[in-house]
């Protein structure tokens, strides 16, 4: 589990890339070829911004290299961190897997509290 995520805004470099992204958002889940996957972020390349959302990027905190630009923090922002921060990526994937087999897809949104 990550100790700490970074914010919103928060412009970072992956290993081994050329671009910069800026992260969009947490805890995106990716479905292809029947196999789901939890990530801990969803970015978009800097600066472009997204222009279209199949360039939206999912990466894991592991696949940083380096952190150029922290983003904006708050009151609210670090109450929202705190509660993804105590969600476990594991239980988060088993709970979206058995949604989407009862075809609940919704439950998610009402998980994360939003």
């Amino acid at each position: 589990m990550i100790e700490k995520y970074l914010p919103i805004g928060s412009i970072v470099i992956l290993k081994s890339a050329t671009r910069k992204l800026m992260i969009t958002g947490y805890l995106p889940v990716s479905t292809k070829e029947g196999k789901t996957e939890v990530y801990d972020y969803s970015g978009c390349l800097f600066p472009d911004g997204i222009l279209n959302s199949d360039e939206l990027g999912l990466f894991n905190h592991d696949q940083i290299e380096k952190i150029l630009y922290n983003g904006f923090v708050n009151e609210e922002s670090n109450e929202y961190l705190s509660n993804i921060k105590s969600i476990q990526k594991e239980e988060l994937l088993k709970e979206i897997e058995n949604d989407l087999k009862n075809n609940n897809a919704d439950k998610d949104i009402e998980r994360l509290d939003i």
